[in-house]
């Protein structure tokens, strides 16, 4: 029944989805470079400072559409990299160590990497086209 009346709009959803994921790793990103949030900044050269790099200027281009693809795949290896050298020394369940986090962000780099920026994109705006 639900389905009937989202029907077409998916297009929203999908935008909403790109946008949601953009501002939420912006914040981890914030929080690497900058402190904000809660955090602690970090050494811009250092792993945890690429991560930071990744996060924030990685989110932002995925929040506005550019060049999605190619960024959501960086964000996913990165994604792979946390999970593996900070939360599989707990034991191999993400509930148990921690690491639900950057698995349900990989998930989303994942569809961002099948589907790209999509109709609302900064990329097409500028290109006409996704050019990754």
């Amino acid at each position: 029944m639900i389905g009937k009346y989202l029907e077409g709009k998916e297009e929203y959803f999908y935008f909403a989805f790109r946008v949601l994921i953009g501002f939420l790793f912006f914040q981890h990103g914030a929080q690497k470079l900058f402190g904000l949030f809660g955090g602690k900044s970090v050494a811009l050269f250092s792993l945890m400072g690429l991560a930071g790099v990744i996060e924030f200027f990685g989110a932002i281009a995925i929040a506005l559409g550019l060049f999605t693809r190619l960024v959501a795949l960086f964000a996913g290896i990165e994604m792979v990299f946390a999970y593996f050298m900070v939360h599989v020394s707990n034991g191999w369940m993400p509930i148990v160590n921690k690491g639900e986090l950057p698995l349900l962000y990989l998930s989303g780099f994942l569809v961002l990497i099948a589907y790209g920026a999509k109709k609302w994109s900064v990329e097409r705006a500028l290109f006409k086209k996704e050019l990754f």
